[in-house]
């Protein structure tokens, strides 16, 4: 039987931030002196900001107020969103906008399921509101991947059970987080990088059919 949803992670399948992110948390460390490097944020993919400074001041065995936390975080994301208006339709990742409009036709509902607080903006960025039945993000959600909270609200915003869905995604974190709600799962990237996925990873979304998405 073929999948009727799509719930895609947004950062790393459909588009690349990545260096944004990098960009960002390293202007903001090296202005309070904090020790941090793409190892480190390699570490960062698929969890929430506060999740993602404690990370970081961990690696670099810094400890902070909890009060000043959500001022760095903030800072952080302000030069963050600040990169964001570079984004474009072209910056779209290989098979992307192919794959969304090739499961529209086939009337799969298709929703983009991201723990990050900006994926509405990302979205709107790369002009893929039209092709979208649902958006669930960080703004939404009180537990961040590997908790399945955002991929079950996305199931039940498009009408579908858990069983009904395939998830695409691009960090171990979401991996586990479709598992988790019970659903299927394609991970985007290497082998190496995304052990859990057991063997279902394809470099990007131009290198599997939308029919074998499905089944």
């Amino acid at each position: 039987m073929l999948l009727q949803g799509a719930l895609f992670d947004l950062d790393g399948v459909l588009v690349s931030t990545d260096e944004y992110h990098y960009r960002s948390w390293k202007k903001m460390t090296e202005e309070e002196g904090i020790a941090f490097d793409r190892k480190v944020n390699h570490r960062l993919r698929g969890v929430s900001r506060l999740e993602s400074l404690n990370i970081i001041l961990e690696e670099a065995g810094v400890e902070v107020p909890e009060e000043k936390k959500s001022a760095l975080t903030d800072r952080k994301n302000a030069y963050y969103r600040e990169l964001l208006k570079d984004l474009t339709p072209d910056s779209t990742l290989p098979g992307a906008r192919e794959m969304l409009t090739a499961l529209g036709e086939r009337g799969v509902k298709i929703a983009v399921a991201s723990s990050s607080k900006n994926a509405r903006t990302i979205v709107a960025q790369i002009g893929i509101e039209d092709m979208l039945d649902a958006i669930v993000d960080g703004t939404e959600i009180e537990r961040s991947k590997p908790d399945p909270e955002v991929f079950l609200k996305a199931a039940e915003r498009v009408g579908l059970t858990p069983s009904q869905c395939v998830v695409i995604e691009d960090a171990e974190a979401g991996i586990e987080a479709a598992k988790a709600a019970g659903m299927k799962f394609v991970g985007i990237g290497t082998p190496e990088g995304l052990p859990n996925a057991e063997g279902r990873v394809v470099a990007s979304l131009a290198e599997i059919s939308p029919d074998a998405l499905l089944q």
